[in-house]
């Protein structure tokens, strides 16, 4: 979509589906030159001054054909599409897509196998909470996940709501073997602010990049 006119993604704004298979398909050549197999879906904001409840459906149903379209078009690539629930009470109030069920939902309407969740613990934290049972029942959906302290949004150590080094092993315990993006402002110098990682690391018995001391 067009930032400078307030538009944060398409796939669930009815009228602009042109458009949204337009720039998936640019997508889909940048992300083959990168290598990357996922691609974000973004849904897209309620037009400004819509009622949300009022638009929901014809949204909803946007939403279904869009990601249909990109999920068939993303299999001829073999490429993931991922869809971010985006909480509405801080980051962008008017954007669609807001809860971990509500994006569950509307997976298992689309019914593809390549459609995920993008899990944004952020997010997650500010329109839900619950975590340790979101993980659980959400991992078979889960495609990539995305961090953040809450609620500066700043690094993993940095003071606020959430217990990382308890969320990594738990992510573990359950076997996700995805990346985990780490979807933060720095609170000052990036590589400074990578710090946190090193620590985890070195209290995991692991050397910088992850790997063990005994398998060194």
């Amino acid at each position: 979509g067009d930032p400078e006119a307030g538009e944060m993604g398409l796939a669930a704004v009815p009228g602009r589906q042109p458009a949204f298979r337009q720039g998936l398909a640019a997508a889909v050549q940048y992300a083959k030159a990168v290598g990357c197999p996922r691609i974000h879906l973004m849904a897209g904001r309620v037009p400004r001054g819509a009622d949300r409840a009022a638009v929901a459906g014809e949204m909803e149903t946007t939403f279904t054909e869009n990601l249909r379209y990109a999920a068939d078009l993303l299999a001829q690539e073999d490429m993931i599409g991922l869809v971010e629930p985006i909480n509405n009470r801080i980051t962008d109030p008017r954007y669609f897509l807001n809860t971990p069920h509500q994006a569950a939902a509307m997976l298992e309407k689309v019914g593809r196998p390549n459609l995920k969740l993008q899990l944004d613990l952020f997010h997650c934290q500010i329109m839900d909470g619950n975590l340790s049972r979101n993980l659980e029942t959400y991992l078979p959906l889960i495609g990539h996940i995305q961090i953040a302290q809450v609620p500066g949004r700043h690094e993993p150590n940095s003071p606020g709501e959430l217990n990382f080094p308890y969320i990594f092993e738990l992510l573990e315990s359950l076997g996700y073997t995805g990346y985990v993006g780490c979807e933060y402002a720095p609170k000052g110098d990036t590589l400074e602010g990578l710090g946190w990682l090193r620590s985890y690391w070195e209290s995991r018995g692991l050397q910088h990049g992850g790997t063990s001391k005994a398998a060194e």
